[in-house]
């Protein structure tokens, strides 16, 4: 549970919640405790005049007007029955769950409308246009370069163009996966660049030629696939540095030779450009031009894996695997117990035991607590579905996602038995 505190009250220790744009705040996370008075000096100056903080994630009060508060005060015992504890716990757990997802969301949003900003400055202002998306690639590193394993979480359904949350998601999932491959920090900043600006010759395409399908004409299927020459064309003219241009310049391109425009292998191929260029195809498959034809994330995985792999970077492959699960976030799975459920984040640390939303006919689908097959060891998954395999009423309280879009978070909520929810 959370509530309000004036910036004049801060103290070290508080666990705080910056309810500002992602971007406008210098920190890793929105939602962090505070460790020191440099930090306190840092939101101060952001000027708010009050924040939100959750005094049970935060340290105890030592400073001495509270102790002496303390010992003032009558004590006040509270007994609460295991029952009526389970209930708290299980609402406390509820409220974090749904705020990390706001959050993501939040986020997601705010990232994903400042890189259309980007897109549409390329045009007249290219310059500019690039120390914008440097800067935006600044700060989602920013976010993910902190100690500790951040999760995997699916989103609602993207709102905006889908040009703009494709890119969002190849250079998220991309930056992931470059993090848990420990690529130097310089490496990471024009992977960051490149994946955002990957589709930046698409700018001039007739729409109906901006994403691949199989019933282009010949002219079609050159005109599109000229897409990846001209967007080195115009990162040159935004002064893009030599390793964001070859990301644009190879994100066609496969491992065996089978890419275009030139046919590298992977030897020829850049390291930040073989993250993205598997990346690419996996949000390809996942979000295809046509919707019926979009395969769910485990069939997308699945596939890349059994029919594909010579097409990529062994060791990027595996890492990708052990960042996504054999489930990836967004997949429709059915349980040992015979349940249906949702895959909805995945920890690389654990990529075999994700975070599942379980239909329950019993709990509303806005209230159920996504159940940490980790804590249960007596679940797993038995098999993966397709959206159409689903009963009617479980189809509409998971809501598969006809888009996928992925953010990242490091505060998984870890969520009791399944009875606890529901009791």
């Amino acid at each position: 549970m959370t509530t309000t505190v004036a910036i004049a009250d801060l103290r070290v220790g508080m666990f705080i919640h910056l309810d500002v744009g992602w971007m406008s705040h210098p920190f890793p996370l929105s939602s962090f405790k505070i460790t020191s008075l440099d930090q306190i000096e840092t939101i101060q100056g952001l000027g708010l005049r009050q924040v939100r903080w959750s005094p049970e994630r935060s340290d105890e009060p030592t400073d001495s007007t509270l102790e002496d508060t303390a010992r003032t005060a009558e004590p006040v015992v509270v007994v609460q029955d295991p029952e009526a504890a389970a209930r708290q716990r299980a609402a406390q757990q509820l409220d974090a769950q749904q705020t990390a997802l706001r959050v993501c969301e939040r986020q997601y949003g705010e990232a994903c409308r400042e890189l259309r900003r980007t897109t549409d400055r390329v045009g007249g202002e290219p310059e500019q246009a690039r120390d914008a998306a440097q800067a935006l690639s600044r700060a989602l590193l920013d976010k993910m370069l902190i100690d500790g394993e951040l999760c995997v979480r699916v989103l609602n359904e993207p709102a905006g163009d889908r040009a703009t949350a494709h890119a969002m998601n190849v250079t998220i999932i991309s930056l992931l996966l470059a993090r848990g491959l420990s690529l130097p920090e310089a490496e990471l900043m024009d992977l960051g660049t490149g994946a955002l600006l990957h589709d930046v010759g698409k700018l001039q395409l007739p729409d109906r030629v901006r994403l691949p399908r199989d019933d282009f004409s010949p002219a079609e299927n050159a005109l599109y696939r000229d897409h990846v020459v001209q967007g080195v064309v115009q990162g040159k003219r935004m002064g893009l540095s030599t390793g964001a241009l070859l990301v644009l310049a190879q994100h066609h391109e496969y491992a065996d030779g089978t890419g275009f425009p030139k046919g590298a292998r992977l030897e020829a191929m850049a390291g930040a450009a073989r993250i993205v260029s598997m990346v690419n195809l996996y949000d390809n498959l996942c979000n295809a031009a046509v919707p019926s034809r979009s395969l769910t994330p485990h069939e997308a995985l699945s596939r890349m894996f059994a029919q594909s792999r010579s097409k990529f970077d062994a060791t990027i492959l595996s890492g990708f695997i052990r960042l996504m699960g054999i489930y990836p976030p967004g997949s429709v799975v059915q349980l040992s117990d015979e349940r249906y459920a949702m895959v909805m984040s995945v920890n690389a640390a654990r990529p075999l035991k994700p975070r599942v939303l379980v239909f329950d006919s019993r709990v509303p689908s806005a209230r159920a607590l996504h159940l940490d097959l980790e804590q249960t060891p007596e679940l797993g998954i038995r098999r993966s579905l397709r959206a159409e395999q689903l009963p009617a009423r479980a189809a509409e309280y998971l809501a598969p996602r006809q888009r996928v879009a992925y953010f990242f978070d490091n505060e998984p909520v870890h969520a009791e038995a399944a009875e606890a929810v529901s009791s």
